[in-house]
């Protein structure tokens, strides 16, 4: 059963610029290089919600949890944390439609 990796957070205020380089040639990149194919990617204009929404679908629970847990995993979240807060992270059966 496929899994769906679903992040959320918010950009550090006075980070934008940074935060977007680092996703664009650092985050993403990485991402679907361990294995995860990206699906999803919202950002929130409106309301009391996390600004940014980032899911992924990887092939089988056993294979998103050894990504998670990985040193390559920690290493990228770690420099992503640099230019976000309020960081949260779940996995999820994948369904069909939008999934938070």
């Amino acid at each position: 059963m496929n899994v769906k990796v679903i992040m959320s957070w918010d950009i550090k205020e006075g980070q934008e610029q940074e935060y977007f380089e680092f996703v664009v040639r650092h985050f993403m990149p990485g991402v679907q290089k361990m294995g995860m194919a990206i699906s999803d990617a919202w950002v929130t204009i409106y309301g009391d919600h996390p600004q940014i929404l980032v899911s992924a679908v990887v092939p089988g629970l056993q294979k998103a949890q050894h990504i998670i847990h990985s040193e390559d995993w920690e290493r990228l979240n770690n420099n992503l944390l640099v230019f976000v807060e309020n960081y949260q992270l779940k996995m999820a059966p994948l369904e069909g439609g939008f999934q938070f």
